[in-house]
């Protein structure tokens, strides 16, 4: 109660001050620890009994009667909440809601970012990184270093595999098309003339890609076949892979896929030349050569992950079997003393 007391004679007071010459309305709720102060500044005496909506519109045309003497942004309309819970005085500011749906705007509170770091805050922490990764790759126990390469190998591969999902492209649906039928001396002619023929189209480390594509129709425009040379052909099946998507791309057919990693295409007899060569579903050379680069990466690391779990196996093993060693000899040390005491 004299918590209550006090409070009510402080907003008394800052209700008297000359310096507001209108207008600080106190309205008491029904609750007896919780009281309202509406805060408007006309700048005119308005007699006041509630802090309706209604009112503060009055309230705002009195005051630019006077020939628009007084700005909108002198203005200020909100609701000042003093509590009194457990002997606690707190003041509060909240909006001044009006009857029905009109609400008194107000201005929003900015939200404070958080201050930027400045380089040296930068420098400092990045040293403490380091100096951190240092500790661990400095260890004496083995263990440690190698669970540190294992955690970071593993990152490098996360973060390689969201890079490589970037370079999915969607296939398109497939257009229908007849595809023809060839007798067996048609084939084996048309293996002989690609064997002999000189023209080829060569498909690097970049895969197909669009480029590759474009090559293919180009040799078609004066020739009926074509060789197609893979040359970094290292994995198993990865030139009939290459076949197959060839054929897809550019519509023709394959006629023999030969043991030195080369195609024989052949654009078929009623070829007709589109107006697109390089499909849209295929990528283009730079970023052909940057999904390489990644796959190989990716390749590398999951290599080096395969080594480090072996590494890390042999030596849970080793520290295993040395723990066993030396139970043994205390068991036998503990029997030696225990006999030589008998004796």
């Amino acid at each position: 109660m004299l918590a209550l007391g006090y409070a009510k004679g402080i907003a008394h007071r800052f209700l008297r001050n000359p310096k507001w010459t209108s207008g600080l309305f106190l309205h008491h709720n029904q609750s007896p620890n919780y009281s309202i102060y509406v805060k408007s500044k006309p700048f005119l005496q308005v007699p006041c009994k509630s802090a309706s909506f209604d009112l503060l519109q009055a309230q705002r045309r009195n005051l630019f009667a006077y020939n628009g003497l007084f700005s909108r942004r002198y203005l200020s309309n909100s609701t000042v909440e003093l509590r009194t819970d457990d002997n606690v005085v707190r003041f509060a500011f909240n909006n001044v809601t009006g009857s029905g749906n009109n609400v008194v705007p107000t201005r929003k509170e900015k939200k404070w970012k958080r201050a930027k770091m400045s380089r040296k805050a930068k420098v400092n922490e990045l040293r403490f990184y380091r100096l951190k990764a240092k500790k661990k790759m400095n260890s004496p126990n083995p263990e440690v270093r190698i669970r540190y390469k294992l955690e970071k190998a593993k990152r490098k591969e996360e973060w390689l595999i969201e890079k490589l999902r970037k370079y999915d492209v969607p296939k398109s649906p497939a257009e229908p098309y007849d595809p023809e039928s060839l007798t067996e001396e048609e084939q084996h002619y048309l293996k002989r003339t690609g064997e002999k023929r000189k023209n080829f189209v060569l498909v690097g480390r970049r895969g197909v890609f669009g480029g590759v594509v474009l090559n293919l129709h180009l040799h078609w425009k004066k020739h009926e076949t074509v060789k197609v040379i893979c040359k970094p052909c290292n994995k198993p099946g990865q030139v009939h892979e290459y076949a197959e998507e060839l054929a897809r791309l550019s519509k023709g057919i394959v006629i023999d896929v030969k043991p030195n990693n080369t195609i024989v295409l052949y654009r078929g007899k009623n070829y007709v030349r589109p107006e697109v060569m390089s499909p849209v579903d295929t990528l283009s050379k730079d970023k052909a050569l940057e999904k390489y680069r990644y796959e190989q990466s990716l390749e590398h690391t999951s290599e080096f992950i395969e080594k480090l779990e072996k590494e890390l196996e042999e030596y849970q093993k080793y520290v295993t079997r040395h723990k066993k060693k030396k139970d043994e000899e205390a068991e036998k040390k503990k029997e030696a003393d225990s006999k030589s005491k008998v004796v």
